[in-house]
């Protein structure tokens, strides 16, 4: 249950990014993660309010907070990437990175301890990310350069999002995630007068649907990292590149190169490990 809960996670990840990034190229990315972001506050508000909790610590919402922290600078560059750079390399490399600072640290840090079936998944992971940011040397376009870094960038605060969200209590509900959400919108505040006001209703309301839909992404997570191991769950949880690269080639008609290909096949090949581990 909860491989499947971090791969609807993966899945609404992806189709979150592809939208956040085509809102990007289309408005101010500034304008479109902020209220994205508010729109994540009041899905999670509401969420939390739905189920149940039997008892909410401050460690809990403090883990919390910090994983909001995490996933509003993911966000950020993210969308900074994604106004200029190709779908097909910024969300694979920022997923590259932070998936192995994740595993390592819940290894390493918090005692995590996956099977053999669940290494291998977790060992054909990284590479199959590397292939589809790219990393085999023959990328059919020259869009890599600043979308690059940003992908770096988000990586951390990929990373930060779920480590810490995983360390909150299963007992405290989904309140962890409301919490994040308000520390997400205080951290992006402060950037948000870069951005060109006001937005057309349109606009605004898609990137307010956007974060309603990371929302319940995150809200997902949370749920299979109270039931997998957190390894596991944040793995599989950082498929998502996938589908945005899929749609990125379909609709907006990005190449992609044999090397990307083979990453691809080999990123449903690591769901099929993880979720048998």
């Amino acid at each position: 249950m909860g491989a499947l809960l971090a791969l609807s996670s993966a899945v609404l990840y992806g189709l979150v990014d592809f939208a956040g990034g085509i809102l990007s190229r289309r408005t101010h990315f500034t304008a479109v993660t902020l209220l994205g972001q508010i729109g994540g506050l009041v899905t999670a508000v509401a969420a939390a309010l739905l189920v149940p909790s039997q008892a909410v610590h401050r460690a809990d919402l403090l883990w919390g907070a910090l994983s909001g922290v995490g996933s509003g600078m993911a966000m950020h560059f993210l969308n900074r990437g994604l106004s200029r750079g190709s779908m097909s390399v910024v969300v694979p490399v920022s997923a590259v990175t932070s998936v192995a600072l994740s595993v390592l640290c819940g290894v390493l840090l918090l005692g995590d301890r996956p099977g053999l079936v669940a290494w291998a998944g977790i060992a054909v992971t990284v590479p199959a990310l590397w292939l589809v940011a790219g990393g085999g040397g023959d990328r059919t376009d020259g869009t890599a350069g600043g979308g690059v870094r940003d992908g770096l960038l988000a990586s951390a605060g990929v990373a930060v999002q779920y480590l810490a969200l995983g360390q909150a209590g299963a007992a405290s509900g989904l309140w962890p995630v409301a919490v994040g959400r308000i520390a997400a919108v205080a951290v992006l505040l402060p950037r948000a007068r870069r951005a060109r006001w006001p937005v057309s209703p349109g606009l605004g309301a898609a990137a307010l649907a956007v974060g309603a839909g990371a929302a319940l992404g995150l809200t997902l997570f949370q749920l299979a990292a109270q039931r997998e191991l957190l390894a596991v769950a944040v793995v599989i949880a950082s498929l998502y590149p996938a589908l945005p690269v899929v749609l990125g080639l379909v609709l907006l008609h990005e190449r992609v190169s044999r090397w990307q290909a083979v990453g691809l096949v080999a990123a449903g090949a690591a769901t099929v490990l993880l979720a048998a581990g």
